[in-house]
């Protein structure tokens, strides 16, 4: 396994935007499906010791996906995403708001736009995150970091299973 692998974490205050880019040893269409099938994301996407729980996930232009973080005490954070583009293997973009149970969106959420591309069984992965709002970046922003990092360890690790 290469040690060596890119990963990028920066942050534009001025234009409210997180850049994140992220390589893993592992094929193109195996990293496009660990980022849109729920199967696989349920696996990942939620830091230790939260477990992620997808309530339902239409992966398509205009579909979304409703999934909650669990708290190791049953607490259910949700969250609600809609695709707005997707080109198949190369790019897929949504928009991600935090929700009640009932799938009531806060006011304020994020666009994210995922880029993929392979070279010699390497596939990186770019994301670029834009916040509505400046205030709610700041107040996610440490613990969004520390989160997103353990959660793409956490996918390293399974594709590795996978491989």
């Amino acid at each position: 396994m290469k040690t060596d692998l890119l990963f990028d974490f920066r942050v534009d205050k001025t234009s409210k935007k997180i850049f994140i880019i992220r390589e893993f040893e592992a094929t193109l269409p195996l990293v496009w499906n660990a980022f849109t099938m729920p199967e696989l994301l349920d696996q990942w996407v939620a830091p230790a010791p939260y477990t992620a729980k997808t309530k339902y996930m239409n992966f398509e232009v205009g579909g979304k996906r409703f999934y909650a973080m669990v708290s190791p005490d049953g607490k259910e954070s949700w969250v609600l995403q809609k695709y707005t583009s997707i080109t198949p293997m190369t790019n897929f973009k949504l928009f991600n708001a935090f929700a009640d149970k009932d799938e009531n969106p806060q006011p304020a959420g994020s666009d994210w736009d995922f880029n993929f591309s392979e070279a010699n069984g390497i596939t990186k992965v770019s994301i670029t995150i834009y916040n509505e709002s400046f205030e709610r970046m700041e107040s996610l922003l440490d613990g969004f970091k520390e989160g997103y990092t353990a959660t793409l360890k956490s996918l390293e690790e399974l594709l590795a299973r996978l491989s």
